[in-house]
């Protein structure tokens, strides 16, 4: 299999090092990721100047290839696959994440984004985070031995093109781990909330806090709870806006079944 991997903490990070390790014992890897950090970017692309592109070789194996680029991650996608990559790509990981995407944070997170844009690629997809903080001293040996497990199992059967699978590992040790489990996505938390801060000029500013470590959720069985009690999520996400089950009903409202095509 051929595999194309991206990240919004930028092609130093140690996240994109560990997923590349594993999966380079399933097939061929191609690494396009950014040049810097463009961590919850969302899902920019960059239209106003060009995109400069740099061949590496970071990784010191044959079944590797990779670049960074001066774009955002869904640039990333994009160029390598129109353009970088003369090969087919059979699926596309995001990751792995410095910190969880959950809940909301998948509206904000370049790592899912660039997930989504291998969906107009039509193209399956899996976003991978770690809920961990500190690069300097976070330890992913166990997250791949976890990863390893996962990959094994999905690659089984073809993935769902229509589908990104979300993933997140908890960061602890490896007799705390309580294994996989499937869930929704808790909007009901609101992790990040603005706070003041007075200059010594009496000058105002706003800072977004991470409120992650200090709140809970009545929604025990979601995606934030989970990670905080030991268990890595999966949640499958589609990229469709379109509200189908309601288009009937707004034909009705605003034509009155008059003109409406």
């Amino acid at each position: 299999m051929n595999f194309l991997v991206t990240n919004d903490d930028g092609i130093f990070a140690p996240g994109v090092k560990a997923l590349v390790e594993v999966l380079e014992n399933f097939g061929k890897v191609f690494v396009v990721c950014p040049d810097v950090e463009n961590s919850a970017i969302s899902h920019s692309i960059t239209l106003r100047r060009p995109i400069s592109v740099t061949e590496l070789n970071l990784f010191n194996s044959s079944q590797v290839t990779s670049w960074s680029i001066s774009g955002t991650p869904s640039d990333c996608v994009k160029l390598a696959l129109e353009v970088l990559i003369k090969e087919p790509i059979d699926i596309v990981f995001a990751g792995i994440n410095m910190g969880s995407n959950i809940g909301r944070d998948v509206f904000y997170s370049g790592t899912i984004s660039a997930a989504l844009e291998a969906q107009l690629f039509n193209l399956p997809s899996v976003a991978l985070s770690l809920d961990s903080y500190n690069p300097q001293e976070t330890n992913f040996t166990n997250c791949k031995k976890w990863l390893f497990q996962f990959l094994r199992e999905i690659f089984k059967k073809p993935l769902n093109n229509k589908v990104l699978l979300n993933v997140n590992f908890p960061y602890v040790e490896l007799d705390k781990f309580k294994g996989f489990k499937i869930a929704d996505l808790d909007f009901s938390i609101e992790r990040y909330k603005h706070v003041t801060i007075d200059d010594s000029f009496g000058q105002i500013f706003y800072w977004l806090k991470d409120r992650r470590s200090t709140i809970a959720s009545d929604y025990i069985d979601y995606d934030f709870m989970l990670i905080k009690q030991g268990y890595a999520t999966i949640t499958p996400i589609q990229y469709s806006f379109t509200a189908n089950e309601l288009i009937e009903t707004y034909k009705s409202q605003l034509f009155d079944n008059k003109g409406a095509n």
